[in-house]
């Protein structure tokens, strides 16, 4: 839910006030700046919670923790390439890519009531997907509509 807020908040702060500016680029900018934000907040609870995102990876998959580090470094690297008009498209196609990559992980998180925040403390559990599913979709939505399109 966090994420979301932050998305909404920026891309409605950046049209809101962007026109009194001298930065104002318009509503594809807006929405990509709020994309990077929304990516660089994410990003931060991979390093901050490593070890609890660590358990919603797979089991199969090794090098759990360093996996969750690596998709950090990914979402840091796909706010840059969003904010850049000449990566944009590229980055676009690459960050739809990544969030499909990623479903199994928070299907697997749901499934198994990981938290990912504290890992002593349970998830909400499956019901935790008729948010994160639907919400998988509006931010590959929102990637093509501002980046890729």
């Amino acid at each position: 839910m966090k994420p979301l807020l932050v998305l909404v908040i920026v891309y409605v702060v950046l049209l809101a006030f962007g026109g009194h500016t001298t930065f104002d680029k318009g509503n594809i900018f807006a929405g990509n700046i709020a994309m990077g934000v929304m990516l660089l907040f994410t990003a931060i609870g991979h390093f901050k919670f490593k070890t609890s995102m660590a358990a919603m990876v797979p089991l199969f998959i090794p090098k759990k923790v360093e996996v969750v580090l690596l998709t950090g470094v990914l979402e840091i690297l796909f706010a840059i390439g969003l904010a850049i008009v000449s990566t944009r498209h590229l980055t676009g196609i690459a960050l739809i890519i990544f969030y499909i990559a990623i479903l199994p992980a928070n299907i697997y998180a749901a499934k198994h009531h990981i938290n990912y925040e504290n890992l002593h403390k349970p998830g909400p559990g499956p019901k935790y997907l008729w948010f994160r599913i639907p919400f998988q979709l509006f931010l590959i939505a929102w990637v093509w509509y501002f980046s890729v399109r």
